[in-house]
């Protein structure tokens, strides 16, 4: 059970004085001052609700610091001449995607990966439209990376952090288990992060110290603890949709609808999120295409010792999940499960646990939202999970996920409707980050360095 946690490890580890206007507006050099804001002329505003969604055509967005500050008729709004003007004709704006289950590689590298790992997996989550990261495994000094991205010395997503993980190896008796909530609290972290391992006495103890301190805890359910006690212990999230089969004993066998049911209910019952992370762990489990999988042409923006431990995963599978035998059955029934469970109206918050086994910052993202259409998950209920339901979630700390006044200047411009085809994401025009813009320009030209960089030997660390 400890494998995956290994796993993580190894993966992880335009200014001026007049008026300007141009289709596409570019990054302003690093040492240029900001602009003293932006208008995104003539747009179709995408507005996502869990089951439908409304484009709202012919509008202004304006971008003053990090915050959307009007969105309003392009014909009844007038914006200063000094702000940088961007022609929407004909383009789209939907909100920043959040990665609800993502992890940030070690400032150190421990000694595993070059050292500008960290700075490349950051960009990639924010030049794919990733501009929220729920960090689900914390290492020493990684709380100042949300102070850097803020400062503007390093180019990312806003970051939500776990501290290092509760589980078998770390957590030794009850009583150490409240001491490291009330040391995690105080240092910072913003919620904590469950693995397997923990027996029921020290999940008990971390859950009744976590709900005293008001701080969540989410992820995994350790077997001992199982999904009931979890939930009642109340868990704020499960992801990966782990512990839901093994409550009904159906991992190699078909559930069925009474069975799903019954699992809608419980989750219902206790006001439970999951984050279902399908196209990751269709991989662990081994009902992936391992052909499509080593052909993904994004794996080129990882260090050749990270994509040489995920295509040694395909040959030799290292998690205790994986099991060729059963599958293809256990697949079937995480996609019929999560189908019930937002049906039946348990919210369902976007991950895909990058960067792990396939699952490449940002452009994991296009591979989960396929599967979850494999589900029969409308695309609007999809893009929705990745945007409002984060916002939501974290409603107590910012406001983010939408496109209105007020909230954190988070979007991407898209070429065309994301709802009629959701792989424009991967083709769009530039990504706002927390009201600092990515121009598609910037991006291209970064992501070549990052690839030409993993390609050369002298990128990998020195053993």
């Amino acid at each position: 059970m400890y494998k995956l946690i290994s796993i993580v490890l190894a993966a992880l580890v335009a200014t001026g004085c007049g008026p300007r206007t141009e289709n596409t507006a570019n990054a302003e050099p690093a040492n240029a001052a900001p602009p003293k804001g932006y208008a995104f002329h003539n747009v179709n505003v995408v507005h996502l609700t869990k089951d439908d969604a409304e484009i709202t055509a012919g509008q202004t967005v304006v971008v003053v610091g990090d915050r959307i500050t009007a969105v309003a008729d392009t014909a009844a709004i007038t914006v200063p001449a000094d702000y940088v003007h961007v022609d929407g004709t004909n383009k789209y704006i939907m909100a920043g995607m959040a990665e609800m289950h993502g992890h940030v590689p070690p400032a150190n590298g421990l000694g595993q990966f070059p050292d500008r790992y960290l700075d490349d997996v950051l960009f990639l989550y924010a030049a794919n439209g990733v501009t929220t990261v729920r960090g689900m495994l914390g290492y020493p000094h990684q709380l100042q990376l949300k102070q850097d991205i803020a400062d503007g010395k390093r180019i990312g997503p806003t970051l939500y952090l776990a501290g290092p993980s509760f589980n078998g190896n770390s957590i030794e008796s009850p009583e150490q288990a409240t001491q490291r909530v009330i040391d995690q609290r105080s240092e910072g972290w913003d919620l904590l992060k469950v693995h397997p391992g923990l027996t029921m006495a020290e999940y008990q103890a971390m859950a009744t110290t976590a709900n005293n301190a008001n701080m969540d805890f989410g992820g995994h359910v350790p077997s001992d603890v199982g999904l009931e006690a979890a939930l009642a212990a109340g868990q704020r999230t499960i992801d990966h949709l782990d512990g839901y089969l093994e409550a009904i004993d159906a991992t190699d066998r078909p559930a069925s609808r009474y069975e799903l049911d019954y699992l809608v209910d419980l989750s219902l019952r206790h006001n439970v999120a999951v984050v279902p992370t399908q196209a990751l762990w269709a991989t662990i489990i081994g009902a992936s295409n391992a052909d499509a999988l080593r052909a993904y042409p994004e794996l080129v923006y990882v260090p050749q010792s990270v994509r040489d431990g995920w295509l040694g995963y395909l040959n030799e599978p290292t998690l205790g999940y994986f099991n060729a035998t059963n599958a293809a059955v256990q697949q079937d029934n995480r996609q019929r499960l999560v189908k019930a469970l937002f049906d039946g109206g348990v919210p369902m918050i976007f991950g895909t646990d990058a960067p792990q086994l396939f699952s490449v910052p940002g452009f994991s993202a296009l591979h989960e939202i396929r599967m979850l259409r494999d589900a029969g998950i409308p695309v609007a209920g999809i893009l929705h999970s990745a945007t409002v339901a984060a916002g939501d979630y974290f409603a107590d700390r910012d406001s983010f996920g939408k496109i209105a006044e007020g909230q954190r200047a988070d979007f991407l411009l898209l070429g065309a409707n994301p709802l009629t085809n959701p792989e424009v994401i991967r083709s769009h025009h530039g990504v706002m980050v927390a009201g600092k813009w990515l121009s598609r320009e910037a991006i291209d030209a970064r992501l070549q360095e990052i690839r030409q960089a993993y390609a050369e030997p002298s990128a990998e660390p020195v053993q």
